[in-house]
């Protein structure tokens, strides 16, 4: 079973695409960072496996961050040296301050919205490394703690940058430590569906954003000068990106005829994301309002009640469930969940 690999906020197809390039340093930092995954995987696995061996517990019970420099060393130097822990002092470094501010912000928003305390809901302290690698182009959670690299500067900038990715890497924290979710296939899309949900919805909770005024992308502020792509991923019906010199065309589908069926990326698991992201966006669209208020806790819910091999049918009796019993079959949530998911093939 491959209940999760290393959980990377670029996509492998992405990666794949840049080790092809003609641009040699792009194409060898593009191998670099898929070597990286690579190297990552098994650790990542024993951690799915056994998500308490991941989890140290935070002295306090509550929040509770350590940020690290890894001194653009690999995995092998992971977590790299102490430079900033709760309470203490800001850094004179961009990226351990917003590696701080950010795990703290997806911290409150799981605490405040829906009661859960940190990752494990046992107050897990939160880890980040900074400056892992050396340009290295990804952000990643193991399993036990947050890793970052400070982008090449032409098409990716530092991934601290960004609180959705932030929230999305820390979300996979939160999924395996209640569904589990096997990253593969339907199950594995679901995984990333989740993380996207919940890192969108950090970012529209810390903005005070009502779902109409949000942008629905996903990892907007990591795209660096070179590329034409305007994020990694969106909710919304249109492509993120297209025809991008670099990035070529997103392939996330909005539509379950349109599924992708192939073994790459797991089964399409960052790609057939973009199914159920699409019908999260058209729930909170039509219900308005603060998204985490009514489709977020029903996302919440559903996480909580699925398992390990939940597939895309079971994602969509879930949520109808969960929208019945938390606001009333037949109810305005109630029809919403049932008429996204039929706008989106089910």
């Amino acid at each position: 079973m491959a209940h999760c690999p290393i959980h990377c906020i670029l996509p492998p197809y992405l990666l794949e695409r840049l080790a092809r390039a003609d641009d040699a340093r792009v194409r060898a930092l593009a191998i670099d960072a898929l070597a990286r995954a690579a190297e990552f995987r098994a650790t990542r696995h024993v951690y799915a496996a056994l998500p308490g061996l991941g989890a140290m517990p935070s002295p306090t019970g509550r929040r509770y961050r350590l940020v690290y420099d890894a001194r653009h060393g690999g995995y092998d130097a992971l977590p790299g040296t102490l430079v900033r822990k709760e309470g203490g002092r800001r850094s004179q470094d961009t990226a351990v301050n917003e590696a701080y501010t950010h795990s703290g912000h997806t911290y409150d928003f799981y605490k405040r919205t829906f009661g859960r305390n940190s990752l494990d809901d046992r107050g897990m302290a939160l880890v980040s490394s900074v400056h892992v690698g050396r340009r290295f182009n990804n952000a990643f959670w193991n399993g036990q703690q947050m890793a970052y690299g400070d982008g090449d500067g032409r098409l990716f900038t530092r991934f601290t940058r960004s609180l959705d990715v932030v929230g999305h890497e820390l979300s996979h924290g939160v999924i395996t430590h209640t569904s589990n979710l096997e990253y593969r296939g339907e199950s594995g899309a679901l995984n990333e569906h989740f993380a996207d949900v919940m890192g969108v919805l950090v970012r529209q909770w810390r903005k005070k954003q009502e779902a109409k005024e949000a942008d629905w992308t996903v990892g907007a502020d990591i795209m660096g000068h070179e590329t034409t792509a305007r994020s990694l991923r969106t909710f919304t019906a249109e492509p993120a990106f297209e025809n991008d010199p670099w990035l070529g065309t997103d392939p996330q589908p909005k539509h379950l005829r349109d599924k992708y069926r192939g073994s790459e990326d797991y089964g399409g698991v960052h790609i057939n994301s973009g199914i159920p992201n699409h019908a999260f966006y058209l729930v909170a669209t039509t219900l308005a309002g603060r998204a985490w208020e009514r489709a977020g806790l029903i996302w919440y819910k559903t996480l909580l009640a699925l398992t390990s091999t939940s597939r895309f049918a079971s994602m969509v009796a879930m949520t109808d469930q969960v929208a019945a019993a938390e606001f009333g079959y037949g109810s305005l949530e109630h029809k919403a969940v049932q008429n996204a998911w039929k706008r989106t093939g089910f």
